[in-house]
């Protein structure tokens, strides 16, 4: 089973798309640190320095303002979805892996519903709600 969650983004979809793909916007609402941009082709790593989490990601494909599809060292694949729902707003639509248990499919949409939420709020409100570090708070290292 795969799991999909999707937020209406009050800003527009070149904005959007840019939060994704530069990790010095990312970094506010995601992971904490990465070894650069997606660009097709190539491999990232991203990190959650508060858990001691690292990730590894391949870019299978970009194509601009509509999708980005990465897979991670865990062969679980992500399509991200940019669709204009105006000028100035965007539906954002995260569609990931293959699961086989529940609970995966629950921890995963928690979690990309955390980063939804956590995006609307940096790109609208220019807020860092810290959702992903609050989200394990045992967790931390």
């Amino acid at each position: 089973m795969r799991t999909k969650v999707s937020l209406l983004i009050r800003k527009p979809v070149n904005k959007v798309f840019e939060a994704f793909i530069n990790p010095e916007i990312t970094t506010r609402f995601w992971f904490s640190k990465s070894s650069g941009k997606l660009v097709q082709g190539q491999k990232v790593t991203w990190e959650w320095e508060i858990y001691g989490v690292t990730d590894e990601v391949y870019v299978q494909e970009i194509v601009p303002n509509e999708r980005i599809h990465i897979q991670a060292k865990n062969l679980q694949e992500t399509i991200f979805r940019f669709t204009p729902f105006s000028e100035t707003e965007t539906v954002v639509e995260i569609d990931n892996g293959e699961f086989e248990t529940l609970e995966e499919i629950i921890d995963t949409t928690e979690g990309y519903t955390l980063v939804l939420s956590g995006l609307k709020a940096v790109l609208e409100h220019d807020l860092n709600l810290h959702l992903i570090e609050d989200k394990h708070p045992d967790a931390r290292v």
